[in-house]
Formats: C-alpha cells, sequence, structure tokens
C-alpha cells in the first residue's frame, strides 16, 4: 500500500505572506503525522520564499516518521542538508522564476553536480531521490548514480486533468497516454533497481488512476493538501487524502 508524505510549504507561504510567526510549519507536520502521514516533506528553496532553514532545524526535532527535504544539487544546499540530517534528500530542478516546480531534474545534463551531491549526502548515511520526469534515460541515469528512488513528476498528467479555463472537453486520450507513460517509467525505475514515488499537481480528484500503479510505493502531496486544509482543517485534509490513495487500491 502506498505511503503519504505531506508536503508542508504552503504552512510556511501562509506565514511568509506577513513574514510573522504563525502558521508554525513543525505544528503542522506534528498534525499531519496524528493524521495518518507517512512522512513529511518540505522543499528549501534558494530563494527561501517559503522554508526557511530554521524550519529544517525544527522539523528534523518534531518528525518521528520520515523527513524528506527537497533541494537543488548545490553546495549550498549539500552543506545545510549536511548539517541537518533529514532522512531523504530528493534533488530537484529550480528556476528562480518559476511560480512552483516546473518538471524533473535533468540528470542526464547535470550528471556532474547529481553525482557529487549523491556522493556526499551518502557518504553522511542520507538516502537521496531524484525528482525526474517519467523518462527512461533520467531513470536509468539517476539509478547510475546511486539514487536510491526516483520521484516521477506527474505534472503533465495534473495538467491535463484540471488545467485551468480550458475544461470544455476532457482530453480522455491525452490522459490515458500520460498515465502509460508513467505506469512504463515505473516498470523501468523497478527493472533498474530504484524505488518510486510520484508527485506534482495530484489532487482529491486526479490521484486514483495513479495510486493503482502498482509500483509506486509513495506520494508526496502539498498543495491540494493545504488548500483542502483551509476549509476544513489540517488532521480531515490528510486523512481524506490517504483514504483517496488506499480507497484506489481496493
Amino acid at each position: 500500500m502506498s505511503r503519504l508524505n505531506v508536503n508542508i510549504d504552503h504552512i510556511a507561504t501562509i506565514r511568509q505572506a506577513r513574514r510573522t510567526n504563525e502558521p508554525n510549519p513543525a505544528a503542522a507536520a506534528v498534525i499531519c503525522e496524528l493524521a495518518g502521514a507517512d512522512g513529511i516533506t518540505t522543499h528549501l528553496r534558494s530563494d527561501r520564499r517559503h522554508i526557511q532553514d530554521y524550519d529544517l532545524l525544527a522539523l528534523r526535532q518534531v518528525v518521528v516518521t520520515h523527513l524528506n527535504v527537497e533541494m537543488a544539487a548545490t553546495d549550498e544546499m549539500i552543506e545545510i542538508a549536511l548539517r541537518v540530517k533529514p532522512d531523504v534528500v530528493t534533488l530537484v530542478a529550480e528556476r528562480p522564476q518559476e511560480i512552483t516546480t516546473e518538471g524533473g531534474l535533468d540528470v542526464v545534463a547535470n550528471r556532474d553536480a547529481v553525482k557529487n551531491a549523491i556522493t556526499k549526502l551518502q557518504a553522511a548515511g542520507i538516502f537521496v531521490s531524484t525528482f525526474i520526469d517519467p523518462d527512461v534515460r533520467q531513470i536509468k541515469a539517476s539509478a547510475r548514480l546511486g539514487a536510491f528512488q526516483v520521484e516521477l513528476c506527474t505534472a503533465s498528467y495534473a495538467l491535463l486533468n484540471e488545467h485551468p479555463g480550458d475544461m470544455t472537453v476532457r482530453k480522455t486520450k491525452e490522459i490515458a497516454s500520460e498515465i502509460e507513460r508513467i505506469r512504463t517509467a515505473t516498470r523501468a525505475a523497478k527493472r533498474a533497481g530504484v524505488g518510486v514515488a510520484a508527485g506534482h499537481g495530484l489532487t482529491y480528484r486526479n490521484v486514483a488512476p495513479i495510486a493503482r500503479i502498482a509500483e509506486i510505493e509513495e506520494f508526496n502531496i502539498g498543495h491540494n493538501i493545504i488548500a483542502r486544509a483551509a476549509l476544513v482543517g489540517l488532521d480531515k485534509a490528510v486523512r481524506e487524502m490517504i483514504e483517496a490513495i488506499h480507497n484506489a487500491t481496493r
């Protein structure tokens, strides 16, 4: 049964809107765990637009399940990870002007930086995952460089399902094709000997077809859960997403 890691970045987004002390990401992490989340995911960006360095230290103190920190494969971020010692570091692509992560990390083109990050983090006992597009070349490159897991970017699938202002025709063929692309990638990852996670743009409405892909072991979902939490509360929002994932495989 697939695990759910809740990404709490947008708890910090709300806090940073007023540059104040609340809501506290560490407190949110505790609520998520009590609601049944299998882990906590967060992204320390180079521009510090939401999560701050001190949040990672607090999260490392309170998270009792599994702490996954997303970051770029830069010397600055590697040094921070070596100090904080999360359970997993997920290497991601990052562009300063983007609203959110726009796609997977090109492991092939950034081989040296990725290899350097994986070598240093693994030497410190930190597992490394790569956030990549569902592409066999990227999967094989990640495996060769020593990643223990790949997280497949589901942005294209999510966009086909819920593109704002473009819902006149449901793109069923394109959606089915994207699901098959993700399924093919998961099988390639298993053949390469790496674990499989998935995330980006997944919601209560679109998660079921991806959750039915047996090889996916873990989901990292944030924005949709936090948005739902604004209406029904964080505990309920987390429980509802866990139920949506588990119901898909029953």
